[in-house]
């Protein structure tokens, strides 16, 4: 079923103000990783996760058309959604910035399928890549959960620009 609309009137606004817009909106901050069939990893920082369903387990993020690690990301079975804790803002921008090895020097663990978890992280999900939507300039990737697990902590939240941190109940 397509339930798009056509195109919206002309906007009121520019890109950046819309940009300055979204800032105002705080997010969640995660590094999604995922291994590639020659056993190396991937990993990119992305502060657009969010929840689906909880029947089936549903989760989605978004990456650019213009991402070098698109094609990774299309192609793999699974992939695993880490959120940051409050004190692991310099693993947001390690994997934010094109490297040969982010992982170099970092701690993780393998999941089940053989995914980089990152150590230390408030959650993690592992997710197989269900299906992705081309929207705009993003594709939008949708991941059934498998798997997950939650180490209770303060999160890295993302707010104006700048790297922040809420504490848990």
């Amino acid at each position: 079923m397509n339930t798009s609309s056509p195109r919206a009137d002309t906007r009121a606004f520019d890109t950046a103000q819309f940009r300055q817009a979204l800032s105002q909106f705080a997010t969640g901050v995660t590094v999604i990783t995922t291994r590639l069939a020659d056993g190396s990893f991937r990993g990119l920082t992305a502060s657009s996760f969010n929840s689906v369903s909880l029947d089936p387990p549903l989760v989605l993020w978004s990456l650019g058309n213009v991402a070098n690690s698109l094609p990774i990301f299309s192609g793999n079975s699974h992939y695993v959604i880490n959120v940051l804790g409050a004190d692991q803002a310099h693993l947001a921008q390690r994997f934010a910035k094109r490297s040969e090895n982010p992982f170099g020097d970092i701690e993780y663990e393998l999941s089940r399928t053989g995914q980089p978890i990152l150590k230390g992280v408030s959650a993690w999900f592992e997710c197989h890549n269900r299906s992705r939507y081309p929207e705009g300039d993003h594709v939008i990737f949708v991941g059934e959960v498998e798997e997950c697990a939650v180490q209770p902590q303060a999160s890295l939240i993302f707010h104006g620009g700048q790297f922040g941190s809420t504490q848990t109940r």
